[in-house]
């Protein structure tokens, strides 16, 4: 997978959370040509051995370091940690937010719970200068891995994005196809529950029919219809 495609001047992504998501889409950020700077909430010290493994186009920093040197910036920490998220360095940028809601991790929080907003509109309205897109959320991080396939490959996977930002989207989808996949536009922040945890669209849509145990070996290419069908299946909390 090259950069041929992409139009834009992009060439660093930061990211802020370099966990199993954060990691694994470095990994093939870096493979594709971009600089990379990672960041977690321990310091850059503790990043040695994965920008060792991802090789020259990866450093380590802070989170302030790593939201002001990317072009655009992945944000991919548990959701109680979103306030810590630097809010002056990535004023005017794209922000690719991965976040989901666990409220046995999280803890509960009182507006996800009666539905009356989103993950990634509450990560929007704590940078309301920043453009966010909510992805990545529906796909376990070793599916990412295994499913990125170059431009035109006939057995490409969809992602589903969600944004309030028509151009964020635009500049979003160009990444993906760097990254090995498709995007699938869903609309606005306020459609991202669609694919929220335990949604049809949610990670067990990569589960192909007849396979036991988790993660499967190999996980089914999801295309745009299959993933519009799970979208349109979608169910809120409350009437599950």
């Amino acid at each position: 997978m090259g950069r041929e495609g992409y139009q834009g001047d992009m060439t660093t992504i930061g990211f802020i959370g370099s966990g199993n998501i954060g990691s694994t889409v470095a990994g093939l950020a870096a493979s594709a040509g971009y600089d990379v700077v990672l960041s977690n909430s321990r310091g850059p010290d503790t990043l040695a051995d994965l920008v060792a493994k991802l090789g020259p186009n990866a450093r380590a920093a802070t989170a302030e370091e790593a939201a002001s040197a990317g072009d655009l910036v992945v944000v991919t920490i548990p959701l109680k940690n979103y306030r810590d998220i630097p809010v002056e360095p990535l004023r005017g940028k794209v922000v690719l937010d991965t976040i989901n809601y666990y409220p046995q991790r999280d803890g509960h929080v009182a507006e996800l719970d009666d539905e009356s907003t989103t993950t990634s509109e509450l990560v929007q309205a704590h940078l309301p200068e920043s453009q966010v897109v909510k992805v990545f959320n529906n796909i376990y991080f070793e599916f990412i891995r295994r499913l990125a396939r170059p431009h035109g490959d006939p057995e490409r996977s969809v992602l589903p994005i969600a944004s309030d930002h028509a151009e964020a989207k635009a500049t979003a989808s160009a990444v993906l196809d760097d990254l090995g996949f498709d995007a699938c536009d869903v609309g606005p922040l306020s459609e991202g529950w669609r694919y929220q945890r335990d949604t049809a669209a949610y990670a067990g849509l990569y589960v192909a029919p007849g396979e036991s145990g988790w993660p499967p070996e190999n996980p089914r290419l999801v295309d745009v219809d299959f993933l519009k069908q799970k979208l349109s299946e979608a169910k809120r909390y409350r009437e599950m």
